[in-house]
């Protein structure tokens, strides 16, 4: 490991060292860090080891990447200002000639310092103020072994979960538990989406005064209330009939069979209508489409995965937003939503209820229920009224809740605050 001189130089000699650790190519994690956009802060993110090619080539904070390259053109296409690659550019092409030459197989090859150990070396060589992690599992998880095995102790430690399964179902598995409760137990901070992550962290052994004093964090630290505001003048029932569905596939947090059901129950009173579907990575969800009545079919626009930008664009369009649950924080595509003026339409789940009034806020209908969420569907897209007062409602709301530019505020004087 060998970053760039200009790599190791903090744009801000003594002032706090901020290392997060995270997905690389997740959009929250982008849109997190962020935040410390042109603050005085040294900021830095460790990449979970995977595919670096979703890390933005021109996202400008710096980060280590650590992944055995094969593409050797897309690693030398990397600033090295901003990208530290943790295994040399030339490392898999170099072996190979090695090992051509003496006759070996390509199995053989020489040892390496593993993901583990070069954090290890990044932390006692840079010695950050802040360690963030980004979401239990991995991030946590990862940084609690290397902080363990190498026996660290440098830095404030804040533990970030996310909504969904991270503490509300995992917590029920014994593979995770023990995990979860070291993570509560040895952290410095915790900060979470929704008031049940912190209860449930303190059932796991949080103490108290761990407990961040920020409060209810969005994950992605926020909306652009006035930037998204300021691109829409149409209210739900002025716009094309489109209804967004951001997360459309099976997992255990979400079902999209009963959202599918629900679109055949109540297509002759919503129709005509678009149904753009977002995040469809599984083949059950595309045989499940196929097999809609032709009418429905053809209405349906499905992606894999969007820019977020892109999804933005499909939010100022939309009448509803579509996102019915079992398990979550409050998601981000709800605060989204509320900004871009899409009337959301999702399920009454214990992290909600507390926020949000149904009717003034939302439309609520349980994830299982076809028949509930065919009537809410077309309550939503019939009820020109009801979709227009919500929209109205939710842009101040919203700024009470999610407004980046306050957040950004507090969070820079939160981390300050840390690094004392």
């Amino acid at each position: 490991m060998k970053p760039n001189p200009s790599f190791e130089r903090d744009p801000y000699p003594g002032r706090p060292k901020i290392l997060f650790i995270g997905w690389g190519e997740s959009s929250h994690t982008h849109a997190w860090i962020d935040l410390l956009q042109d603050a005085p802060f040294n900021v830095r993110l460790f990449a979970l080891p995977a595919d670096p090619s979703g890390i933005p080539a021109d996202w400008p904070v710096r980060t280590y990447v650590v992944y055995p390259f094969r593409d050797l053109a897309l690693a030398h296409s990397y600033n090295p200002m901003t990208r530290c690659l943790l295994y040399p550019a030339d490392f898999m092409s170099l072996r190979s000639r090695a090992l051509r030459r003496v006759g070996q197989t390509l199995h053989l090859s020489p040892p390496t310092p593993t993901p583990e150990e070069l954090l290890a070396r990044i932390i006692q060589e840079w010695q950050p103020d802040i360690i963030h992690t980004l979401g239990a599992d991995k991030a946590g998880y990862f940084y609690h072994q290397v902080r363990e095995r190498f026996n660290l102790r440098r830095g404030t430690w804040v533990m970030q979960f996310r909504g969904g399964p991270e503490l509300a179902l995992h917590r029920h598995l014994p593979q995770h538990r023990p995990l979860l409760e070291a993570l509560v137990r040895n952290c410095d901070q915790v900060i979470a989406d929704n008031p049940q992550n912190y209860q449930l962290a303190l059932e796991l052994g949080l103490a108290p005064e761990k407990r961040s004093e920020l409060g209810i964090m969005p994950g992605t630290g926020g909306i652009d209330i006035d930037g998204l505001r300021s691109r829409w003048t149409q209210l739900p029932s002025q716009r094309e009939r489109i209804i967004l569905w951001p997360k459309a596939y099976e997992h255990i947090q979400t079902k999209a069979l009963p959202i599918l059901e629900a679109l055949k129950l109540a297509w002759d009173q919503i129709k005509p209508c678009q149904i753009v579907m977002l995040t469809v990575v599984q083949d059950e969800i595309r045989i499940a489409h196929q097999l809609l009545p032709a009418e429905i079919r053809d209405s349906c626009i499905l992606y894999d995965r969007l820019p977020r930008r892109q999804v933005f664009d499909w939010m100022l369009r939309a009448r509803v937003m579509l996102a019915p649950s079992l398990f979550d924080g409050v998601p981000n595509s709800l605060y989204e939503a509320m900004a871009c003026g899409a009337a959301p339409l999702v399920s009454p789940i214990e992290t909600l209820t507390p926020l949000f009034q149904p009717r003034q806020h939302v439309i609520y209908a349980r994830n299982l229920y076809p028949d509930e969420l065919a009537g809410a569907l077309v309550q939503a897209m019939t009820d020109d009224g009801l979709v227009d007062q919500i929209a109205t409602t939710n842009v101040d709301y919203v700024r009470q809740l999610a407004d980046r530019k306050v957040i950004r505020q507090r969070m820079m004087a939160y981390y300050e605050r840390l690094a004392e």
